[in-house]
């Protein structure tokens, strides 16, 4: 089995973005192997608590390897969506989710990541989950997978890849990511390396309802900042960075007036205000050494 390894992206602008005070809790939604965890803490000893978040069993693993020094720390393997479900008597000071998928899990071919290398068509960051890449590929109809590739890929060949994928599959199981993305090569031609990258990210996503679970824990990890709070978000795609942009500007916006009002009545205040008006992205230094962070967008917001 491939070592647990995760470069942890944008680090500087990630501990950067926090603010936190003696005694603040801190919940860092998305573990991985505990790359930002260990700067944060070591920048900021005088935190409480670190609580950290991953459904990926592997990532804990790797995590209380890494951080066996600090003594803040308490770990939960859940679904960061469901990181606030747990009784707690305090306000977080700076919450972190990471919305990507590890080098690790990406290197494994075990775990049915990665278009480069053949293995199973698993795809699933919480190897418990009951749903596999195998199970959509070879069960969805052609309609459902054309769907799926284009809001979730925004694949314009999503039609053709569709029907490739059903007309192989009433011969053969489709049961490797190599196997997967022969049949995509075949129906996109000259295109079949954007097509068979944006194929494999939307069935991940479809996989570990991804989207679903950023709006989900964006609402609840703003709820639950202290006054003065930070929530910084890492995404890796447009679809992501779309939500997390949205949803920080419904929280930073005042008045919500019908626009033909000539003044305000509703008196209604911003309960956040938006740290980066721009996403920050990877420097060259960081690019040279993690092609990765390429795609990588962080945002940062402040509970009023």
């Amino acid at each position: 089995m491939t070592e647990f390894s995760h470069v942890p992206v944008l680090l500087d602008s990630v501990v950067d973005s926090f603010k936190l005070k003696s005694g603040d809790y801190f919940l860092d939604a998305t573990l991985g192997g505990g790359g930002h965890a260990k700067a944060i803490l070591e920048k900021f000893p005088q935190i409480e608590k670190y609580i950290g978040i991953d459904q990926d069993a592997d990532a804990i693993a790797a995590a209380k390897k890494n951080l066996s020094k600090f003594s803040q720390l308490e770990y939960k393997q859940i679904n960061y969506k469901d990181a606030f479900d747990f009784e707690l008597d305090h306000k977080f000071g700076g919450v972190l989710a990471d919305i990507g998928v590890s080098s690790y899990q990406i290197d494994n071919a075990e775990r049915g990541f990665s278009f480069n290398s053949d293995g199973p068509l698993d795809m699933r960051m919480n190897k418990e989950n009951p749903l596999t890449a195998e199970i959509i590929v070879n069960n969805y109809s052609q309609t459902e997978l054309a769907n799926i590739i284009y809001n979730y890929g925004e694949e314009k060949e999503s039609r053709k890849i569709a029907v490739a994928i059903v007309n192989y599959r009433r011969a053969h199981k489709i049961k490797t990511t190599l196997e997967l993305r022969k049949i995509i090569e075949s129906a996109t031609g000259k295109s079949a390396a954007s097509a068979v990258q944006r194929t494999f990210q939307a069935i991940r996503i479809c996989v570990n309802d991804e989207l679903g679970t950023l709006q989900t824990f964006i609402e609840k990890a703003f709820s639950n900042l202290r006054k003065g709070g930070r929530l910084a978000i890492i995404t890796f795609h447009s679809l992501e960075d779309r939500i997390v942009k949205q949803a920080f500007a419904k929280f930073a916006r005042g008045c919500i007036c019908p626009p033909s009002f000539p003044v305000c009545v509703c008196g209604h205040k911003p309960d956040g205000k938006i740290i980066t008006k721009k996403p920050i992205v990877a420097n060259a230094a960081e690019l040279k050494v993690n092609k990765r962070s390429a795609s990588a967008k962080l945002r940062v917001i402040e509970k009023l």
